[in-house]
């Protein structure tokens, strides 16, 4: 099955019962496989789970921790964007240049690199104290 069509497939089995919005998301690994995640609302909200953070969940739980391109789509006029969080997750196990297309029910596709999508992303090299002239 092709990232795009796990993203589709998944996006069926959100669970949205508040929202009626359905988003589904899949992320290749390094080792090339994929793994995919949808939406779960939540009534006590906003307890859900976003599909990009499921993808990555399910990634994560087989072991991996590296992705290599990103997939979501929505039932919206554009292409959905992920959330901030969902961004810093991804820039979390992806590179700059990792792929990330957003897509709609209509088919049109947005496609950008990582780095486009959050640029400045809060990484690694933020936290490393030893790299900083403090005088």
């Amino acid at each position: 099955m092709s990232l795009e069509k796990a993203a589709f497939a998944v996006r069926e089995n959100a669970y949205a019962p508040y929202s009626n919005f359905k988003v589904g998301a899949a992320i290749t690994s390094e080792a090339g496989t994929i793994y995919a995640g949808c939406n779960v609302e939540n009534i006590a909200y906003p307890e859900g789970t976003c599909a990009e953070a499921g993808a990555i969940a399910a990634m994560v739980a087989s072991g991996e921790t590296k992705l290599t391109e990103v997939f979501v789509v929505a039932d919206s006029k554009q292409p959905v964007s992920p959330c901030g969080g969902c961004r810093q997750k991804l820039a979390e196990f992806g590179g700059k240049d990792t792929v990330v297309t957003l897509a709609n029910l209509d088919g049109v596709r947005v496609t950008m690199t990582m780095a486009e999508l959050l640029p400045g992303a809060f990484g690694a090299d933020h936290m490393d104290a030893d790299h900083q002239d403090r005088d």
